[in-house]
């Protein structure tokens, strides 16, 4: 079986760098084939190397806590990029401020993402939750 591409990145102005490097490590080691555009991508950036890769997943990272404006029409920029059914992920610390995650994730899941991690999630669940929306079998 060929490996399943995903693209990650850390969106917007943000420059928080490990983290994305950690996803980059164990996303890779649990058999995925990661393009990982580091910091600073823009959404244009993430869909193109999307296209370019025929990645089944977008995993966007954000600690700075601007992602909510950031990751605001990606979905829709999907869809006229022709890949409008990609799986959409974000996670870290995506909003300004202490606020319920519960409600958080609701605005994303209404952006169009598939799935929205919490500050503090580990890549794990992250991989784990790729596996089982892609139907493989860990």
């Amino acid at each position: 079986m060929d490996k399943q591409q995903v693209v990650m990145g850390v969106i917007g102005a943000d420059v928080h760098a490990v983290g994305i490097r950690i996803l980059d490590y164990a996303y890779t080691e649990a058999g995925f084939s990661v393009h990982n555009l580091g910091v600073m991508v823009s959404q244009e950036e993430f869909i193109q190397a999307a296209v370019e890769t025929d990645a089944v997943c977008i995993l966007v990272s954000s600690l700075y806590g601007h992602g909510e404006l950031d990751c605001r029409g990606l979905r829709d920029k999907c869809r006229e990029a022709g890949i409008g059914d990609i799986l959409l992920y974000v996670g870290g610390n995506i909003v300004v401020g202490k606020q319920p995650f519960e409600e958080v994730e609701k605005r994303f899941l209404a952006m169009g993402f598939n799935r929205v991690f919490p500050p503090g999630s580990t890549p794990e669940e992250g991989i784990e939750t790729l596996k089982k929306d892609l139907q493989i079998s860990s």
